[in-house]
């Protein structure tokens, strides 16, 4: 007897689960089609991003040996987000070297600008822009951009001190300058290269008795 039920309860099964299938094959179709379709999708578009990659690499180092800053600004303007910021700062950089200082600037402060790109790019590109300044923005503002970043977690915070204190230099403020310039030629933790300037511009301010 337990066998018989057994039997029934086997059929009874069978036939809902055929039912089931019946009732909802369309959709497990559909189901199965859109999976196929999105791995599909997501190898093409994985495809197409390497390819757009590789080729803004190869743009970028061809533009940057060249010095071809018109390409450069084009790669800034259209090429993936990586790219665009280093296209930017190569080409401020040789918009700086041929004496476009004003484009070069534009370029840095776009960058600095640009929450999308690497903090550390930006606070470079920052920096950039200010030590190109030093002799003639504002004091004020110069200072203002450059405070964050000689904060010494920052990475660049080295460099943003000695612009700092030459920026104390060039409105008049020779003791505070020199404490600067001591206090990064004793910094073990600055570049040593860094730290050697620093002494250099120490010695070239002379003792405060001798002022």
């Amino acid at each position: 007897m337990v066998d018989i039920f057994d039997e029934v309860e086997e059929d009874l099964r069978a036939e809902r689960a055929e039912r089931l299938l019946k009732k909802y094959a369309g959709l497990l179709v559909a189901l199965a089609v859109a999976i196929v379709a999105a791995a599909a999708g997501w190898q093409l578009w994985t495809r197409h991003q390497n390819q757009q990659d590789m080729a803004a690499a190869s743009a970028f180092v061809a533009g940057q040996a060249a010095g071809d800053t018109k390409a450069l600004d084009q790669l800034a303007a259209s090429g993936p987000q990586g790219y665009k910021t280093l296209a930017r700062l190569s080409a401020a950089e040789l918009k700086a070297k041929a004496g476009d200082l004003q484009g070069a600037e534009s370029l840095w402060n776009a960058v600095s600008s640009d929450s999308s790109a690497d903090t550390l790019l930006r606070d470079f590109a920052s920096l950039m822009a200010t030590g190109h300044q030093l002799d003639h923005g504002d004091p004020a503002e110069l200072a203002s951009r450059l405070k964050p970043l000689a904060d010494p977690a920052n990475p660049w915070s080295g460099l943003a001190r000695e612009q700092l204190a030459l920026l104390a230099l060039r409105q008049g403020k020779q003791q505070e300058a020199r404490q600067m310039f001591q206090a990064l030629s004793n910094d073990i933790a600055a570049p040593s290269g860094l730290r050697a300037r620093a002494s250099a511009l120490l010695a070239g301010l002379g003792s405060p008795e001798a002022k």
